[in-house]
């Protein structure tokens, strides 16, 4: 039997064994990268996250400050928080947990995250990069997607690829990225007609639309890759013949991996290799606010 998953904990090991060594390069010269997580009111998916998180902060030496906040919060007080965190120099980065409340707007708090400690690569301002091609603190999720294609070692220039899901900070970039390795792009949506008739031809299938089993094996082209960033919640039977709670992807997984080449796994496939990201524009931020301030102490 032919192991055909995209694992993310493979992928992302490199990742974090050189963010690991930058972390202590710059300990070595005075500065502690601190990752600090803002999460406003209490969800265990969430509290999830935020533990798995924090272990691989401490795993490559980041520290890692939990804002537990209340879920009755206002915005202005949201606001002002993050605006503390902006000018604290001990952090180095700020990722909002979602979900928020509804009460909240995330386009404004997450706008009102300074772009050099917006992690998360999901302000204005960062997304606006990724026009232009540059990662350096994109989507952690697309650009963690994008990582897990390349392991793969397809050859990106000519590939003809498909996104399924058009959101701001995972489809639209994944879209660019690929546009700008001169991969030939679709991008479907809710508006788009026949679906499967665009992913039967594609070499490559992104798929973030949370929906489960949406892409089914006969949508998928035979020795594809599919990299499934979907995930979802859905009831199943055990053998005991109880419901239980099963993490699904967008795609039907036994049927797709009996066509494609390469897929990945939901959960253990983009999830690592998000949090490998994260951490990486943790680093990433710690480094270019030391070159600054270098660079004005010699001025």
């Amino acid at each position: 039997m032919i192991d055909k998953r995209i694992l993310g904990k493979v992928v992302a090991k490199p990742i974090l064994e050189q963010v690991s060594r930058q972390v202590a390069e710059l300990q070595r010269r005075g500065w502690q990268p601190c990752l600090a997580s803002l999460e406003i009111g209490v969800t265990p998916e969430v509290s999830l996250y935020v533990r798995n998180q924090e272990r691989v902060a401490r795993q490559v030496g980041i520290r890692f400050e939990h804002r537990q906040l209340p879920a009755q919060i206002t915005q202005a007080e949201v606001l002002s928080t993050i605006q503390a965190l902006n000018t604290d120099p001990r952090i180095g980065g700020i990722i909002m947990q979602r979900p928020i409340p509804r009460h909240l707007s995330l386009h404004a708090l997450q706008e009102a995250i300074h772009p050099t400690k917006d992690v998360e690569g999901m302000s204005p301002f960062n997304i606006g990069r990724v026009v232009y091609g540059d990662s350096l603190m994109g989507p952690c999720t697309s650009v963690a997607s994008l990582e897990l294609l390349k392991s793969t070692g397809v050859e990106l220039r000519g590939l003809e690829a498909v996104v399924v899901g058009h959101s701001e900070i995972v489809g639209k970039p994944i879209a660019l990225y690929l546009l700008e390795s001169l991969a030939t792009v679709t991008v479907c949506h809710h508006g788009t007609h026949d679906l499967p008739s665009h992913t039967r031809r594609a070499d490559v299938v992104f798929v973030a639309v949370g929906k489960p089993n949406l892409i089914k094996a006969d949508m998928i082209k035979l020795g594809a890759i599919v990299i499934d960033i979907g995930i979802n919640q859905v009831e199943c039977m055990n053998e005991d013949g109880q419901l239980r709670t099963k993490t699904v992807g967008d795609v039907d997984y036994e049927g797709v991996c009996e066509v494609a080449r390469w897929i990945t796994p939901v959960p253990g496939g983009v999830g690592p290799v998000t949090v490998a990201i994260l951490m990486r524009n943790t680093v990433q931020a710690v480094q270019l606010t030391r070159q600054r301030y270098e660079n004005s102490m010699q001025v």
